[in-house]
């Protein structure tokens, strides 16, 4: 039993300072970093979670084999067993290391789709991570990437939907013609700002809060309207008619005042683009126009509208001028029954 003592005893003292390590040191290190606002301290505490534990109970369990006297054959299986553990989590948190700080460079670019290119970054990572493994504990990579490539093949027919919604996903981030918070609008109809394109769909996430998922083999193939390209700024116009004994200087006097007012309100950093106003046709029962203002994105369209109509009533009817029903006057002529109905021009 004596024999015992010594590698146990490594075990539960690895075991230990693990709990203690990752409880106790590693969680006011973590918090102490995090409060100073060090760039990337979050990043890489949470890289290096549950790491702490595992990387004192492998010390503790090295140490036991070490301790303990066994056949030479076994503690070399013993060691490899180890060592592949210990570069594993090594690997692991390479990769995680590598997606959060890709994550936080394209969170920090505007319209950079961030889970995509992450989470191919970490794979990649843990694919080179792996058969840097395999060889160190002296595993041939050469036949395993042959087998890799000719099982690649037989795997790749097999998932052809999922490798084409991947290679689309890539060409739409690569193209820009679909960013992360572009609105957009399909040619079904459904319409949204653009939050995510994974490894298989792209998520649209629509006014009322609901997402919609859109394969990327569909999305890629597809005709939609970006309204953030070429620049995230539109237009608005809004249609309008006023009494035909309106004086038509006076109209767009004011109302290009008002359009300048609601311009101010919500992109007054786009008001060096005035608005205007362009009278259309003689309607039935009005003059009727168009008036254009610039806002700063697609949304804002409809708090602009609501504002500008609001805004505009009442200074007309402050300033006398008409918005006119839709009247019309029609003229019926009498020419008598005919074949037993009514005949009427």
């Amino acid at each position: 039993m004596t024999q015992w003592i010594l590698p146990l005893a490594f075990i539960l003292a690895g075991l230990l300072a693990g709990i203690i390590g990752e409880k106790i040191i590693f969680q006011r290190l973590k918090n102490f970093v995090i409060n100073k606002q060090i760039p990337g301290s979050e990043i890489i505490f949470q890289s290096l979670h549950r790491m702490t534990f595992i990387w004192f109970a492998i010390a503790g369990f090295s140490g036991a084999i070490l301790s303990y006297e066994v056949k030479a054959d076994i503690a070399t299986i013993l060691h490899k067993i180890v060592t592949i553990i210990f570069l594993f989590s090594v690997t692991v948190v390479c990769a995680r290391l590598t997606g959060g700080f890709i994550t936080l460079v394209t969170q920090r670019r505007k319209g950079v789709s961030t889970s995509l290119i992450s989470n191919v970054a970490k794979g990649a990572v843990l694919i080179l991570g792996t058969l840097i493994l395999l060889q160190t504990v002296g595993v041939q990579i050469t036949p395993v990437l042959t087998t890799l490539g000719v099982g690649g093949l037989a795997v790749g027919l097999a998932l052809q939907s999922t490798l084409a919604n991947l290679f689309s996903g890539f060409y739409l981030i690569i193209s820009k013609q679909v960013r992360a918070g572009d609105y957009i609008k399909l040619e079904t109809g459904e319409e949204g700002y653009v939050t995510d394109i994974t490894w298989r769909d792209t998520n649209i996430k629509e006014l009322s809060n609901n997402i919609i998922v859109v394969p990327n083999s569909k999305l890629g193939s597809a005709i939609f309207t970006n309204y953030n390209l070429p620049v995230k700024e539109i237009t608005l116009s809004i249609n309008l008619g006023v009494d035909y004994d309106s004086d038509l200087d006076i109209v767009e006097r004011v109302t290009v005042e008002v359009a300048k007012e609601v311009m101010q309100e919500i992109s007054p950093e786009l008001i060096q683009t005035e608005p205007f106003l362009r009278y259309r046709n003689f309607g039935d029962f009005s003059i009727d126009f168009t008036v254009f203002l610039r806002v700063n994105e697609f949304f804002d369209q409809r708090i602009a509208r609501h504002i500008f109509i609001k805004k505009l009533h009442k200074r007309y009817q402050q300033e006398g001028i008409k918005i006119p029903f839709p009247i019309r006057e029609i003229l019926m002529q009498e020419n008598g029954i005919k074949n037993g109905s009514l005949s009427v021009d």
